[in-house]
């Protein structure tokens, strides 16, 4: 029985998110597989694995908020902002209070413009910032605008100990944030070097850790024929988006593609549904205000 849908893989740290993908591809026995959002190979946590069909909605739920559990170090910056890189400033934070880190987390929310990291694989000029990175240039980066809507201090995290001062806090953030730049921001704010010292992915969209399967859970389902189980179709991992019924005399148009008339009050995007299933995702026409266009086309007819 083919699969199709999307697996929430907590990815263990020391394997890339491709790796991942292969692993799942090797698993589910299908070339098609995609995940939602790289993960640092340093980095554990939830990695979405859309499989077959579900590759389709890859986009529209690496746009949903991820969650992060991350322990900043004060005392220390390093060449790459984590704790992967080379030393390269040191200054004992000295005296860090409770209340001097939820004071500066807190003007760390709402929208900020972020500048991404040397080491990381935003594209200038058509090469990856890493590239020059390790070829010890630096280069002007583009920055960006993210968002932070919550980061709370976990109060028992703090410590310190041979002129490091570490503390762990929690993290909701829009797609795109660099956590390890975030860390690094949050130290200069205290007037200190800063890095990310660990890093794990609690959520993504609306999966979290209980939602998870390992790569030897998987591999173990595969082997006792219930690797459905773990599969969440596609209409659940979009649930995010609004939905609305298509009517009789539509649904052979949404299946084929149609550009439909649009009804007052209809959102955009959102998917049109028969029954359970999904059709596709439609949108309003950028250039035909009364009419509305497929965006995502997720249906497929059944081979006989």
């Amino acid at each position: 029985m083919s699969i199709e849908g999307i697996i929430p893989v907590w990815k263990p740290a020391g394997i890339t998110s491709h790796d991942c993908v292969y692993k799942i591809r090797k698993i589910a026995g299908t070339k098609k597989v995609g995940h939602t959002g790289t993960l640092d190979p340093a980095v554990e946590g939830i990695l979405p694995i859309c499989i077959e069909r579900a590759t389709k909605i890859s986009d529209y739920m690496m746009d949903l908020p991820k969650s992060y559990r991350c322990v900043v170090a004060l005392g220390s910056s390093t060449t790459t902002e984590d704790a992967e890189g080379e030393l390269v400033d040191t200054l004992d934070p000295g005296s860090v209070s409770k209340k001097d880190i939820e004071n500066t987390l807190q003007q760390f929310t709402g929208e900020l413009v972020q500048v991404p990291p040397m080491y990381s694989a935003v594209k200038v000029n058509g090469r990856k910032l890493y590239e020059y990175a390790r070829e010890g240039k630096e280069v002007e980066r583009p920055s960006k605008k993210i968002t932070i809507y919550s980061i709370t201090l976990n109060e028992d995290s703090l410590s310190y100990s041979g002129g490091e001062f570490t503390f762990e806090c929690d993290i909701v953030c829009s797609k795109g944030t660099y956590i390890r730049t975030l860390a690094v921001d949050i130290g200069k704010a205290l007037s200190v070097p800063a890095h990310m010292k660990s890093l794990i992915r609690t959520g993504s969209g609306p999966f979290r850790e209980k939602d998870s399967w390992t790569l030897e859970q998987l591999a173990q389902l595969q082997a006792e024929n219930r690797l459905g189980t773990a599969v969440i179709p596609i209409a659940g991992a979009l649930a995010h988006i609004e939905r609305r019924e298509a009517a009789e005399e539509e649904t052979a148009l949404i299946k084929n593609g149609a550009v439909l008339p649009y009804e007052e009050g209809m959102p955009s995007p959102f998917i049109f549904m028969a029954g359970q299933t999904p059709l596709a995702v439609y949108e309003k026409h950028p250039t035909k205000p009364d009419k509305i266009k497929p965006k995502t086309m997720l249906h497929i007819e059944a081979r006989s």
